[in-house]
């Protein structure tokens, strides 16, 4: 009988937000669990092994002890996956990158920052090879199981490469730029759905770069011809895309 591929969970720096997606699979998980062994998922059981094939890790290194954690995992796993906004494009953790050390030391340690070491937030890819990435914050479950899947069986995960706006286009939405708010959709990796703009609001850029966005074009767009400060629009492109589009 063949043997069953062994998956294993990690954190960094992050709210986990991501490994809840996947506990709520619930009946869908139980599924999967007749193909994978799952290993090591501190969410939702107690044991650990360091025997697994495939690591899943989510959150962004922040600490010099975290890349030798790091590194540790991809040397035990024959994939490694980085998965959700803050482990694939450093997410919203890179914001502290542009404040200085003294100001995100105090803001998040008090009196007490001298105790703890931390540097400028990044994604896995600029530690260690990463094999596959799940984006978003959090990611979608359906997309985590299309992924997964196509890993066991040997295939390459489909990602998309066009704009989120395509999405948008076939949801039938309305452009959030005709309603005089701001988006980050033209320049942003779809996958999603469109979801934020579905429920009103409008793209924060979780998912990370498209492969050809470009990023002058965007800024004209959004300064030049819907007269948003320089401030406005940085503002929102450091939310969650600090680290790929840096400087801003």
């Amino acid at each position: 009988m063949k043997r069953k591929p062994k998956i294993a969970f990690f954190d960094f720096a992050g709210c986990e937000g991501d490994q809840l997606q996947v506990a709520n699979l619930e009946e869908t998980l139980l599924d999967v669990l007749g193909h994978v062994e799952v290993v090591s998922f501190r969410e939702v059981m107690t044991g650990h092994s360091d025997d697994y094939d495939i690591a899943l890790v989510e959150g962004s290194i922040t600490r010099p002890e975290d890349e030798e954690r790091l590194k540790e995992i991809r040397a035990n796993a024959k994939i490694l996956v980085a998965f959700g906004a803050c482990a694939t494009i450093g997410g919203v953790n890179a914001m502290k990158n542009f404040m200085s050390e003294t100001m995100y030391r105090r803001q998040v340690y008090g009196d007490n920052a001298r105790c703890y070491s931390t540097y400028a937030a990044r994604p896995l890819s600029a530690v260690v090879k990463v094999d596959a990435e799940i984006h978003g914050c959090p990611i979608d479950r359906n997309e985590f199981l299309c992924i997964i899947k196509d890993l066991i069986i040997g295939k390459r995960p489909f990602v998309p490469d066009y704009p989120v706006c395509a999405e948008c286009k076939q949801a039938g939405n309305i452009c959030r730029y005709d309603l005089g708010q701001l988006c980050l959709g033209m320049i942003t990796r779809a996958g999603c759905g469109a979801c934020c703009i579905n429920e009103g609001a409008h793209c924060w850029g979780c998912r990370g770069l498209a492969p050809m966005a470009n990023l002058d074009a965007a800024r004209y767009v959004m300064e030049e011809r819907a007269g948003y400060s320089r401030s406005e629009v940085q503002d929102l492109l450091r939310i969650f895309l600090s680290h790929t589009t840096a400087p801003l």
